[in-house]
């Protein structure tokens, strides 16, 4: 899979507002074939910065994602509302789902 993760710094006046500025362009993705997952998470110490977590089957479903229509629209109307370049970490994994962090092991639950 191709597993990706993103840091996004958002303008002060639209932290609030990012969840609903990026509602279309999320759930879109969400639909594609190939997205095993696209996550957002608001940083707890930045209340402007964004994280999304992503992952896509392969490389053919990477590509179909940057060449959607959803994908191309959120180009033109997510960086007005940053305060920079989004910053990214991009790798091929094999594997297609979480693996379990076993140092950090709970038992069972009865």
């Amino acid at each position: 899979m191709i597993f990706i993760t993103a840091k996004f710094r958002v303008r002060p006046e639209h932290a609030d507002q990012w969840p609903e500025i990026t509602a279309d362009f999320t759930e879109a993705t969400r639909r594609e074939p190939g997205c095993l997952w696209f996550d957002w998470s608001r940083s707890v110490t930045d209340p402007t910065e964004y994280v999304l977590v992503e992952a896509f089957r392969d490389d053919e479903a990477g590509a179909a994602h940057v060449q959607s229509a959803h994908f191309k629209a959120a180009q033109q109307t997510l960086p007005p509302h940053l305060v920079e370049t989004p910053r990214i970490v991009n790798a091929n994994v094999p594997q297609d789902d979480w693996s379990l962090l076993g140092e950090m092991a709970v038992p069972e639950q009865e």
